[in-house]
């Protein structure tokens, strides 16, 4: 599906997932995204987001009509964006429409999307390799068959979380483990959950509870020598605010919830004067949302941006993941994404 616009133009892309991901909310073998350009391939965006967030492609797609028909011309600052986008609008819309102004002003000025953000150089950072939930043999069979990436995240949420954990560590015993359970534990059962799984030390816990028990996720905090990073409870400004409040630790910042760059560095700015620890995430994105994203990773202390490892038919060329886990941005203007030269939209 391609609709157009004289200065706006956006398509779906169905992303194959090499293995079906299996989290709290269900399991996938597919998701959808949809690639935002900019009239003469300008600038480039990405939305995307999992079903379970409740945001219909009509909604989306209804925003960027919206935006389409008021356009008389693009914004040549970047802290013209916000005000050129405005608030209204699904989050992912929105992210997808930052991006690809930001990228249009970097292809312009020639200069790479942090160095347009006046944003730290980002290093060769290792992003963690997710395992979504299975068996606890299968998850140690996963862990083993990836034994040059150092930081593995384990997807929990289901009946023999403690079980999964156990067996990762004991089949890599040298690895970083963190855990994201998605929400998938209740509120009444998080804490001796997550006191049960700390003796396989573990780097952190994500969402342990669902997003609106903001309470519990302090509670849990509480109770564990490891930082409890939200997720899902990330979705606003006020939301960092109400997770400092209760002494969660960390955060994950995702463009997509956010609704883009500029969005998130408004997060980060107060994350950081509230001593919140910071990680990067990623919906199933293509290298479009994953290389924008990285262009961030100075800021952060954790990685979670292994989307195009997870996904068998990308489209894009942009961030490389080197083979202990590594990424590298290229060297490009803008967010620095091609376009392979064979690529399958089906949808």
């Amino acid at each position: 599906m391609s609709l157009q616009t004289l200065r706006l133009s956006w398509q779906v892309m169905t992303l194959k997932l090499r293995n079906p991901f299996r989290i709290s909310y269900g399991v996938s073998t597919t998701r959808r995204a949809f690639w935002l350009r900019l009239a003469d391939d300008a600038g480039w965006g990405e939305a995307a987001i999992p079903p379970y967030y409740g945001i219909s492609d009509e909604a989306m797609i209804a925003f960027w009509q919206t935006i389409a028909q008021r356009i008389k011309s693009f914004p040549d600052d970047p802290t013209d964006i916000p005000a050129w986008i405005g608030d209204d609008g699904p989050a992912p819309a929105r992210c997808a429409l930052d991006l690809a102004l930001h990228d249009r002003i970097g292809r312009l000025r020639g200069m790479p999307l942090y160095q347009l953000l006046n944003l730290p150089k980002p290093k060769p950072l290792t992003t963690a390799f997710t395992l979504s939930i299975d068996t606890p043999e299968e998850m140690a069979r996963q862990a083993t068959a990836v034994p040059n990436y150092p930081i593995i995240k384990l997807k929990l949420g289901a009946e023999g979380d403690v079980a999964r954990v156990a067996a990762v560590r004991q089949a890599r015993p040298d690895a970083i483990l963190c855990v994201d359970a998605n929400g998938g534990w209740q509120p009444d059962e998080a804490v001796a959950l997550a006191q049960a799984i700390l003796p396989y030390d573990l780097a952190f816990i994500e969402q342990p509870v669902p997003k609106d028990e903001i309470e519990a996720m302090g509670q849990v905090q509480a109770a564990v020598n490891v930082p409890v990073v939200a997720d899902e409870s990330v979705q606003t400004l006020a939301n960092v605010e109400q997770l400092a409040a209760v002494g969660v630790q960390g955060i994950n910042l995702k463009l997509m919830k956010l609704g883009g760059l500029a969005a998130a560095l408004r997060v980060v700015d107060r994350a950081q004067e509230l001593e919140l620890r910071l990680m990067l995430g990623c919906m199933m994105e293509s290298s479009i949302g994953i290389t924008a994203m990285a262009h961030l990773a100075g800021l952060a202390e954790w990685l979670d941006l292994d989307a195009p490892l997870l996904i068998a038919n990308d489209p894009f060329s942009g961030v490389q993941i080197d083979a202990n886990g590594r990424l590298h941005l290229p060297d490009r203007p803008g967010i620095g994404v091609i376009k392979k030269h064979s690529t399958d939209f089906a949808d």
